[in-house]
């Protein structure tokens, strides 16, 4: 009978996703010789080779490869008994530490707090911190956070064993115009009638990936006249007529006004941009992290539902956009 180590067996795992020992061994806060020889250790157990040189560093055999495609299944039943055993000690008020990115906390995050503290009997403490994306799939890998919102198009894909991903939310992205633009009060507007206006947004990152795919969509390539990093300039330029610009509706949560820009629901073109949750393989069936995935489920339809009614009044009642929005809120 084979001896199965889980404690070498995370380090093996953590090493496939570092890369390298020394990497392993801060993730791990262990020395680079102990990593060495828990994984030599290992490889005697099991009895095949894991590692082999690659030039100065060392690469995972087929074999290792093999061993964690079943370690998987095991880190996630530990996670279900863990979760399962939180459960039984606290209740259903254990600890959930959620990283998300900057606009999802007031759209989400926020709201779903508010919905488990109305409940009346004890709920989870739930901790927040904002991060983006790739942390916070660190923090989730290292143990550091139990549940992570990201957009979908920089989660893990569904053949990650390591994760299990829920669909949140398909948030639209709305135009700004400055209030004397030529299109502000137009009946309809699609994304092809801007492609030869100046545009506004980041110079790289997952922001200025969104808005040239969805002018490319559209049709055309745009004019990045003007480059920001957070909608307070964005939005500031759009007002002083600088250009254009496309907002997730998610980052318009509070809605404080601002006189000089307004902003457009898109027709039949309008993108969106997908969010998602993410906990640890296995971890969805504790009583806490359920709980707050259900909390945060419900906001997200109460989020959506809430954004149709107010862009349709808007429209029926004025004949003309929705009244401006104001946002102080990073791009992401």
């Amino acid at each position: 009978m084979i001896e199965w180590d889980v404690k070498k067996l995370r380090i093996l795992r953590t090493l496939r996703d570092r890369g390298t020992v020394t990497a392993t061994a801060e993730a791990l806060l262990m020395t680079p010789s102990a990593v060495s020889q828990q994984l030599s250790n290992l490889s005697k157990q099991l009895g095949v080779p894991l590692l082999e040189a690659q030039g100065r560093r060392v690469r995972l055999t087929d074999a290792a490869h093999l061993v964690l495609r079943h370690a998987e299944a095991v880190f996630a039943q530990l996670e279900r008994a863990d979760a399962e055993l939180t459960g039984y000690l606290r209740g259903e008020a254990g600890q959930v530490r959620i990283a998300a990115f900057s606009t999802a906390v007031p759209a989400l995050v926020v709201p779903a707090i508010r919905r488990l503290r109305a409940e009346h009997r004890p709920g989870p403490d739930v901790r927040v911190r904002e991060a983006e994306a790739a942390q916070s799939y660190e923090l989730l890998v290292a143990g550091d956070a139990d549940l992570a919102l990201s957009l979908a198009a920089h989660a893990p894909t569904a053949r990650d064993p390591r994760f299990a991903v829920l669909p949140l939310l398909a948030d639209p992205l709305d135009v700004a115009l400055p209030a004397g633009h030529r299109l502000a009060a137009a009946p309809a507007l699609r994304l092809a009638d801007l492609s030869g206006d100046p545009w506004i947004f980041g110079g790289s990152g997952p922001w200025s990936q969104i808005t040239t795919a969805a002018c490319e969509a559209a049709g055309f390539v745009p004019e990045q006249a003007h480059s920001a990093s957070g909608w307070t300039a964005i939005l500031a330029m759009v007002e002083a007529g600088m250009g254009v610009a496309l907002i997730p509706r998610m980052a318009s949560a509070e809605r404080r006004s601002r006189g000089g820009v307004v902003m457009r629901a898109l027709e039949a073109d309008q993108p969106r941009r997908h969010v998602v949750a993410a906990v640890r393989q296995g971890a969805e069936r504790g009583p806490a992290v359920a709980r707050v995935l259900d909390a945060l489920t419900e906001a997200a339809g109460s989020f959506t539902s809430t954004e149709q009614t107010m862009q349709k009044l808007s429209m029926d009642l004025m004949g003309f956009p929705p009244r401006p929005w104001a946002h102080d809120l990073r791009t992401e």
